[in-house]
């Protein structure tokens, strides 16, 4: 395993118990209009999370899910095949990253990536009515490179990340209208997944090298704009944080001198002083906490922004449940159930629930050789939807993508 001069540190005096308290009282991150990532919309009282209280996972059902009781799967789509009997496109191979948007006559939309590369890739979408059937189905990005995980934004766009080293952010539109454009300011870099500070107006980024960075995208326009109207893409700092100490503790963010490298340095080597963290890989805010992964250490990381302090909330070397591994994508329920989702480890999507306790929440039987990917929530907060990249082993670029319903609240 890589390693670093800071690998394997003490934790902080923050618990893990704590950190979830005062992180996930509830997701900060609402859309308005017509996107959703992460949170419910209008609808019951969905403030109590149901994760701590539910059962083991059960055997496999006739789809390979591996699910507790009172939770039911299905398949939404596969590579190859068309979504829509009555459509000729097809969904992409190698499924990534994902998200959810809302649409205005009470359904939603969720986005997909695809990870392949030499000019394969690109972003496909899945549309559903209010009842929760699939209605349409298209590409809304097309002729990119390993577009691994990305990130909603507020004001309902998809940011999809290329994770080569000269990897860019291209902002889709999730309802397939508007052309996709490339984002340069927010850094040329193996990008793996982004998310937004809707509070200060910030974007947060993570790298996935082994030597990767945390990054902050500050637009010049942040703290001038309406909620619901986007940032400055185009023009800002991008920056990158240096944590002082032995990885957990305060927090400073630093310049990066050439985000798009014209002088060929790579950003991670542009600040010396800057923190290596060991392969970034998911990254979600909410309620001013900016939670994000790192696969080389299999850690689960907790950045307080308005304390600018970082924590480990998760470690498999030091956890007493040690369950999870493989760490990859991440989002977070309305109730504040921190979802990370396994690229390999046992091919499951594990809990961290608000009082503290670490739950498996879904496991894809026979699916050895591929991850898990794209967990997002719908508005109602009911279903999850997650891909299996690769499907099974024999059919190596075969993903699957599931949607998932159950009691996740009460």
């Amino acid at each position: 395993m890589p390693t670093s001069p800071a690998h394997k540190v003490r934790r902080d005096d923050l618990s893990r118990r704590e950190v979830l308290r005062r992180g996930f009282l509830g997701l900060g991150l609402c859309a308005t209009g017509r996107a959703l990532y992460g949170c419910g919309g209008d609808g019951p009282d969905r403030n109590v999370s149901n994760i701590a209280n539910i059962g083991p996972l059960g055997a496999p059902d006739e789809n390979g899910l591996r699910l507790p009781a009172g939770f039911t799967g299905r398949v939404v789509a596969r590579t190859g095949e068309a979504p829509i009997a009555s459509s000729s496109y097809v969904w992409h191979a190698w499924p990534d990253g994902g998200a959810t948007f809302e649409t205005e006559d009470g359904g939603w939309i969720y986005v997909s990536n695809s990870e392949l590369g030499a000019g394969t890739g690109g972003v496909g979408s899945l549309r559903f009515d209010r009842d929760g059937n699939l209605v349409d189905a298209y590409s809304i990005l097309q002729g990119t490179n390993r577009n691994c995980a990305g990130g909603p934004t507020p004001w309902a766009t998809w940011l999809s990340c290329e994770e080569v080293p000269a990897g860019m952010v291209w902002e889709c539109d999730p309802f397939g209208v508007e052309a996709a454009v490339v984002r340069p300011a927010l850094g040329v870099f193996n990008h793996e997944a982004v998310a937004v500070d809707p509070v200060n107006d910030h974007l947060y980024l993570t790298e996935d090298q082994v030597d990767g960075r945390l990054y902050r995208y500050v637009p010049d326009d942040a703290g001038d704009r309406a909620s619901d109207e986007p940032l400055d893409l185009e023009n800002g700092v991008l920056e990158v944080a240096r944590v002082f100490g032995e990885l957990e503790g305060p927090v400073g963010w630093l310049r990066v001198p050439d985000p798009t490298v014209q002088d060929g340095v790579p950003t991670r080597r542009q600040v010396e002083e800057s923190t290596p963290f060991l392969g970034g890989e998911g990254i979600w805010y909410a309620d001013g906490v900016v939670y994000f992964t790192t696969k080389f250490d299999n850690r689960v990381w907790v950045y307080d922004i308005e304390m600018d302090r970082m924590s480990i909330l998760y470690d498999d070397d030091t956890s007493e449940n040690p369950i999870l591994t493989g760490v990859d994508n991440v989002t977070v329920s309305a109730q504040g159930d921190v979802l990370v989702a396994e690229d390999g480890g046992d091919m499951q999507i594990v809990a961290f629930a608000p009082t503290g306790e670490i739950v498996p929440l879904v496991q894809i039987a026979g699916h050895e050789g591929s991850e898990v990917t794209g967990p997002a929530f719908d508005p109602s907060g009911t279903r999850l939807y997650f891909s299996s990249q690769r499907g099974t082993a024999i059919a190596s670029t075969g993903g699957v993508t599931y949607e998932v319903t159950g009691p996740f609240f009460v």
